[in-house]
């Protein structure tokens, strides 16, 4: 697969998400608008995974190249595009079919769990795990659920975690790609955040202890889904 992956900072970057890509061989483009970088055309790619960000779609005029990518995404759901979403990403693929962001009613920071909802049932990915699980999160907002999506899952913090648009769109509000040196990345960069508090945040020296391993091969299990899918 030829994957796009369109960054929101030096310190979001895909992950485990570019793990699995290097160990299946697929190429990936990483691009910056938010460092003036221009958006290719979507024809080009099987998958575009829109990454996580400082930025949100509740400010838009500070960040107008979001308004680029909101009509990229459009153009790529248009086109039946494999389409992944983290954080900031699935609040721009909401955004893309109509649903606005709104804020979170907590913020999340750290490892905590999320619950599957009815929908998660019949899903080709989440049918096969636990009904509650932990995953990692940093956030403050959370996408709109457009018209026709499924909601999959929703944490005591955010009531909506997880959505599935068609069958090769997925928006996770949590993230599945984060590993040990990105978190050490965004407590550098992101220190107002923890600052800030709140029930569901954890300290640094919490955010070192957790087992990225078994979150990332959860994001992996979605790969290696919508790398099935013609």
């Amino acid at each position: 697969m030829k994957i796009l992956i369109i960054t929101h900072a030096t310190f979001e970057k895909p992950g485990s998400i570019k793990t699995w890509a290097e160990m299946h061989d697929h190429n990936m483009v990483e691009i910056k608008p938010y460092a003036g970088e221009t958006l290719p055309e979507v024809n080009d790619f099987d998958l575009i995974v829109v990454m996580g960000g400082p930025q949100s779609p509740l400010s838009i005029d500070e960040s107008p190249y979001l308004n680029d990518e909101i009509q990229l995404l459009a153009q790529a759901i248009r086109l039946n595009k494999k389409i992944i979403g983290v954080c900031l990403g699935a609040q721009l693929i909401s955004e893309a079919l109509g649903a606005k962001t709104e804020r979170s009613p907590d913020r999340e920071i750290g490892s905590y769990p999320i619950v599957l909802l009815n929908g998660a049932k019949d899903d080709p990915v989440f049918s096969k795990f636990s009904q509650e699980f932990d995953v990692m999160h940093w956030h403050n907002d959370m996408p709109g659920i457009p018209d026709g999506a499924i909601l999959l899952a929703k944490s005591e913090g955010c009531p909506r975690q997880i959505y599935r648009y068609g069958d090769r769109i997925y928006g996770f509000q949590c993230h599945f790609e984060l590993t040990k040196n990105l978190v050490t990345e965004m407590i550098k960069h992101c220190a107002e955040d923890i600052k800030a508090g709140g029930r569901f945040v954890m300290t640094p020296e919490e955010l070192m202890n957790v087992n990225y391993d078994d979150i990332n091969a959860k994001m992996n299990a979605v790969l290696d889904h919508l790398a099935t899918l013609e």
